[in-house]
């Protein structure tokens, strides 16, 4: 490893994982699995242009799971020493006991184990001292001030680095293990006019620090979006078109993701039972899943039991090709894995040929969202509800700013209704996708 203050290397954490293997063959165990992990990170933030707080974080750990047949024993600790890992395995084993027997369980095919690992480039050490930390999040903060005098306050600037590798072995003979890294820089601030008051914010994430966007443009973004919202207006109740921001449009497709994932599926708590092959969507939507893209945030040559990652159209033209499946659950199903133990993998949500501006003209009138308060979705039913904040459109130009609203719909059914996606992609985390328009939802308001 290139970076200091691990008290271990990649190596050697695969070789104590084969180890803890072996001490659970010892204890009878007929199948095993083991990670151990380490991590480093800084995160530094400013508020009113003061240094508001340093933390630091140094993680270790190791978690095993072990196999009596069909009984199964996890136990974890927090202490690398020899010593503590013989007595963690055989805590697992012990727990195992005295579970009932699932006819489930159990690791991974041995054929499905990922047998060329690829280096996905995920690791890119921010060598980043605290000083300079303080002045990049004093930078970004003095950038948001600056946008416009009403901008009277600050919830603060943040800079956070993490790195860290982390090495998985199984009883099939497969271990594997990687480095890998993540930076962020993020900044929300307060405007007042008269009697309103309102807060946004922005950030970046990123594998590798020249990857982020500048703190300045950070900055200068969370300020102009605060201003933005200031002197909303109410509006009447309504049944119009809904455009949802790209920020939140990874929303909507996490909960289709989470629809057709296994454990909601088996467990028959979901609004897309037996939805494999069918038009779940309109035919405008298309994901794929791509687990290789070089620096991807949810990249991985293989997931948390060793299968092989593999690129997948997840949905074309609107049907769905394939469900999000760990072994477990594809057992309960009486299916096959997909690679997805542990989450999916780089969505990639086609865009359209339209930009925000673009889908603002398209949409006409309607709703902007840009904000979402509270849960208010039925994965059984998929009824759909949620408090919201945005923008009133009328002839696709923005009106007038609003909040306090309510939107409602059905899930099920605002999949059918997306009429356009924009161009406008973010890379903020696993999923890649522009903004998103609804043909009609009611928008309720006081």
């Amino acid at each position: 490893m290139s970076d200091s203050g691990f008290s271990y290397t990649l190596d050697e954490i695969k070789q104590m994982s084969e180890d803890v293997l072996k001490v659970a063959k010892t204890l009878g165990a007929s199948q095993a699995e083991a990670e151990l992990s380490l991590s480093i990170g800084q995160n530094v933030s400013v508020r009113m242009q003061e240094v508001e707080h340093i933390e630091y974080n140094r993680d270790k750990g190791m978690s095993v799971t072990v196999y009596f047949g069909k009984q199964k024993g996890h136990a974890s600790t927090s202490d690398l020493s020899p010593q503590a890992l013989k007595d963690t395995v055989a805590a697992a084993c012990n727990i195992a006991k005295y579970t009932a027997k699932d006819d489930f369980c159990g690791l991974a095919d041995a054929d499905l184990m990922a047998s060329n690992v690829h280096d996905l480039d995920l690791h890119h050490p921010w060598d980043l001292s605290v000083d300079e930390a303080v002045l990049i999040a004093k930078q970004c903060e003095e950038a948001a001030l600056a946008v416009d005098t009403r901008i009277n306050n600050s919830e603060g600037a943040s800079v956070s680095t993490g790195t860290g590798f982390f090495a998985y072995s199984n009883s099939h003979g497969f271990t594997g293990g990687y480095p890998s890294s993540r930076h962020g820089i993020s900044c929300s601030v307060i405007a007042e006019s008269g009697d309103s008051m309102q807060r946004d914010y922005w950030y970046a994430t990123a594998r590798a620090p020249e990857d982020l966007q500048s703190a300045i443009e950070i900055g200068t973004l969370a300020g102009e979006r605060t201003v933005k919202r200031l002197n909303s207006r109410k509006i009447k109740t309504c049944q119009v078109p809904v455009l949802f921001e790209a920020p939140l449009a990874s929303g909507l497709i996490s909960t289709l993701i989470s629809a057709v994932s296994g454990g909601n599926l088996y467990r028959k708590s979901s609004f897309l039972l037996n939805s494999l092959g069918q038009q779940i969507a309109s035919p405008l939507l298309n994901i794929n899943e791509e687990p290789h893209i070089k620096k991807g945030l949810a990249s991985s040559p293989f997931d948390n039991e060793g299968v092989s990652t593999m690129s997948r159209q997840l949905v074309k033209d609107g049907v769905l090709q394939g469900y999000v499946l760990s072994s477990y659950s594809a057992r309960k199903l009486g299916l096959k894995t997909t690679g997805n133990a542990g989450g999916n993998h780089n969505l990639i949500v086609q865009s359209g040929g339209l930009d925000l501006a673009g889908l603002l003209k398209e949409m006409g009138t309607g709703l902007l969202v840009t904000e979402l308060l509270g849960h208010g979705l039925n994965m059984v039913t998929g009824d759909y509800s949620r408090g919201a904040a945005g923008y009133w459109v009328e002839n696709g130009v923005i009106v007038h700013p609003v909040e306090e609203i309510t939107i409602a719909s059905n899930m099920a059914e605002m999949l059918k209704m997306i009429v356009a996606v924009g161009n406008d992609v973010l890379i903020q985390g696993s999923k890649q996708v522009g903004s998103i328009l609804i043909e009609r939802m009611t928008v309720a308001c006081e």
